[in-house]
């Protein structure tokens, strides 16, 4: 085992940090380099000290979690694994444990931070004898093995993989971009400062084929008279017009699947 794996928090709730930061302290092997209460410094902490391991809040003051680790995944070249923390439901966490990270509630359970902390040890050791650098794992991940979360209005938060969603559409009366999901035929609205561009950028499944619509590409069967065919759940959906302006894109990317 390493001497020393180092770790960085980064979670603007105080209690919380002061709660993880306790239960670390029976883990010897561990030090903790440095705490950020937002993502802008967090970036910072984390190239400072390049850490092995960061326990990451899911919402920050300034961003979401994922987004500033979609910021700066391509820029770490050491091994570093990301465990999502939050005080959200439970069953939410479980249905995503599947997924390239591990996620904690809050507060942190002894027994799941064990649990976690055994996982990672034996992760990041296998990855080291490997030397495979950290934004080489994210770029093998498949678009089913990533995580899409979704803010809505509400402050809610809804964890689905790229797969769950078959398209959004700009609702132009509320003005906020919505979600429509395979397994319910109500939309889950975003919030309204989510952008069509954040959206696309959040995984290779999606693309935009409108200024009010963006596709999972994974359900497109074809292109026909310039409207997107689905597969089910979706095929019922006869309305997904693509502008001229988004056509040759996304014939480009149809013909390369």
């Amino acid at each position: 085992m390493k001497s020393k794996y180092k770790i960085v928090i980064i979670d603007d709730d105080e209690l919380a940090v002061d709660n993880l930061v306790f239960e670390l302290k029976s883990y010897p092997h561990f030090s903790i380099e440095g705490i950020a209460k937002n993502a802008i410094n967090g970036r910072k902490i984390i190239f400072k000290t390049m850490p092995d391991l960061v326990f990451l809040d899911v919402e920050l003051p300034d961003m979401q979690g994922s987004e500033l680790l979609h910021l700066i995944r391509n820029d770490i070249t050491w091994n570093m694994q990301i465990v999502f923390y939050t005080a959200y439901n439970k069953y939410m966490l479980d249905a995503i444990r599947g997924s390239a990270f591990d996620y904690l509630l809050k507060p942190i359970d002894k027994n799941e931070l064990a649990n976690m902390m055994k996982r990672f040890v034996e992760k990041i050791e296998e990855q080291q004898m490997q030397n495979i650098p950290f934004h080489i794992q994210m770029r093998s991940l498949s678009p089913l093995e990533q995580i899409f979360i979704i803010p809505s209005p509400t402050n809610d938060l809804q964890f689905l993989r790229p797969e769950n969603i078959g398209f959004f559409k700009y609702n132009s009366t509320r003005k906020q971009w919505e979600a429509y999901l395979n397994h319910t035929t109500t939309p889950v609205a975003l919030r309204k400062n989510i952008t069509s561009d954040q959206i696309i950028e959040s995984s290779q499944s999606f693309i935009q084929i409108h200024q009010s619509y963006i596709i999972n590409i994974n359900y497109l069967i074809m292109i026909k008279d310039k409207k997107c065919v689905f597969y089910p759940p979706f095929d019922h959906i006869h309305d997904l017009q693509v502008s001229k302006m988004y056509l040759k894109k996304l014939q480009e990317r149809f013909l390369t699947l």
